[in-house]
């Protein structure tokens, strides 16, 4: 048992503060990535409900092909591809060699990847409010602004929020692949402390437990959320 405590020990003799710098690399990922993928998603769901037809065709396009990749692949092509591209825009004018930062890349694949499925949600959500909802609000004098923000709005984010939240937990466990653009996450960190020490069952499993950690107190913070998003229906049921 001190063998096993020793491997988690922080400093030179053992792999906690990497398995903790990596945690916090994986969290960090996360954290970044949903704002992307929330306003894209966002973006992309408006542009499947404008009534131009170029854009509704784009943005299908869009929640497709997302959608339809598997993920490791999508980090593959946005790392390999976009440092390709960006080499032969510089190239236009300059010498230099670019390269693509992997938590940058890491951000954009799992960000397109999420704003796909995320777009679903908020088409859902929208379809969820009744179009006498912005008929009353005329009704009552409200101005456009007024009734996004006091009527919509809150339905909405009560209406997306469960779905969004089970996209979030999902990011949170897409994270791990890309441990294979060599950016040093959790899991990145586990592979290399089962190389080092030929314990895999033993840091696969307390990669498991970090992983579920993330998941327990994710789900805390979405329950808060919920809640305050259904302050007041109560006295509407």
């Amino acid at each position: 048992m001190d063998e096993v405590l020793g491997l988690f020990s922080f400093g030179a003799g053992g792999w906690g503060d990497e398995l903790a710098s990596g945690a916090l690399l994986t969290v960090e990922l996360a954290v970044a990535t949903i704002p992307f993928g929330l306003v894209v998603g966002m973006l992309v769901a408006l542009a499947r409900r404008s009534d131009s037809k170029p854009l509704r065709i784009l943005a299908n396009i869009f929640a497709t092909v997302f959608r339809g990749l598997p993920e490791l692949l999508t980090i593959f092509i946005v790392y390999y591809g976009g440092q390709l591209l960006l080499q032969q825009v510089v190239g236009l004018v300059s010498d230099a060699r670019v390269e693509v930062s992997a938590f940058l890349a890491g951000v954009v694949a799992l960000g397109c990847v999420f704003s796909a499925y995320a777009s679903e949600v908020f088409l859902g959500a929208f379809r969820g409010i009744q179009s006498g909802q912005y008929d009353a609000a005329n009704a009552l004098g409200l101005r456009r602004f007024p009734t996004i923000y006091c009527v919509i709005f809150p339905q909405f984010v009560r209406l997306a929020l469960p779905g969004v939240a089970n996209l979030w937990l999902n990011l949170l466990k897409d994270t791990a692949l890309v441990s294979v653009i060599a950016l040093n996450d959790l899991m990145r960190q586990t592979y290399v402390a089962v190389g080092a020490t030929k314990q895999p069952f033993t840091f696969y499993l307390a990669a498991c437990l970090i992983y579920l950690a993330m998941s327990i107190v994710s789900s805390f913070g979405i329950t808060a959320i919920e809640r305050w998003s259904e302050r007041g229906t109560r006295y509407m049921r």
